[in-house]
């Protein structure tokens, strides 16, 4: 698109945002205007190779290290796009992990694998985030239908996930004072990397070694799982004008998961 944009003017950071559900939250925003940072963490490849989409297209795009599990490097982050943009309008908090494991194996490394990423390192870009925000600021965080369904092996994500939920619920009357909405999304399981990386573990012990297509039929209204490209624009639409009377939701993007 074009500078008439939605995000025409914006600019926004996507920790979390080389591959997956956040790459595809990056293109959207850039396609839509915005200028983009991209955090990663390990992946610097794919997070370089998606910022020259962007560049191409006019658009400011920007790929940054740090992990948002240090609040340190959060806080910097945040800085470092500050100084690279003038100023900071949109966040999409998107980086997180995975976890499987049955309750006697979980340990104290887990925990704090799992919380410092999907739950500390929210909340630190939230409040670094949030500090460099002028009036009419936009986040979203990202949340896991998880958080309210039964998966086997899954209680140190699922409670991650829902603290997540609960976090944007209670930040929403503070940030308000300041003119800043905080939402959240709550995905179902999207065709990305990660979830194919995993895809083994979500099938219930009883349903292992039935064809994928058949479980996904049966426990999805629409019988398949969401595309990134959809999650994306579901952010767009929360991080715009458009959702200017929505904030402290949790909107459920699970397909009809049932």
């Amino acid at each position: 698109m074009t500078d008439a944009g939605r995000f025409s003017g914006q600019r926004a950071l996507v920790t979390g945002g080389g591959r997956g559900i956040g790459a595809a939250i990056a293109r959207r925003l850039a396609a839509e205007g915005a200028d983009v940072a991209i955090n990663y963490v390990a992946d610097a490849a794919s997070a370089e190779t998606l910022v020259e989409e962007p560049s191409a297209d006019g658009h400011r795009a920007v790929a940054l290290r740090a992990d948002v599990a240090d609040r340190e490097q959060t806080h910097d982050l945040v800085a470092r796009v500050v100084a690279e943009f003038g100023g900071l309008d949109l966040l999409a908090s998107n980086a997180g992990v995975e976890s499987f494991g049955a309750l006697e194996s979980i340990n104290a490394a887990d925990f704090d694998r799992v919380f410092g990423v999907n739950v500390a390192g929210q909340l630190f870009a939230t409040q670094a985030a949030a500090s460099a925000m002028t009036t009419g600021g936009r986040i979203l965080l990202m949340s896991s239908v998880s958080a309210r369904i039964a998966v086997y092996h899954h209680s140190l994500y699922a409670a991650s996930k829902a603290a997540v939920s609960a976090m944007v619920l209670n930040l929403a009357p503070e940030l308000a004072e300041r003119d800043i909405a905080i939402n959240a999304i709550a995905p179902g399981g999207t065709a990305t990397d990660m979830a194919a990386e995993n895809a083994a573990n979500y099938t219930p012990p009883s349903l292992r070694g039935v064809e994928t297509d058949r479980i996904l039929k049966s426990v999805y209204a629409l019988g398949r799982r969401a595309e990134p490209t959809e999650i994306a624009a579901i952010a767009a639409f929360l991080l715009s004008p458009d959702a200017s009377y929505i904030t402290g939701a949790t909107i459920d993007a699970s397909g009809g998961r049932m």
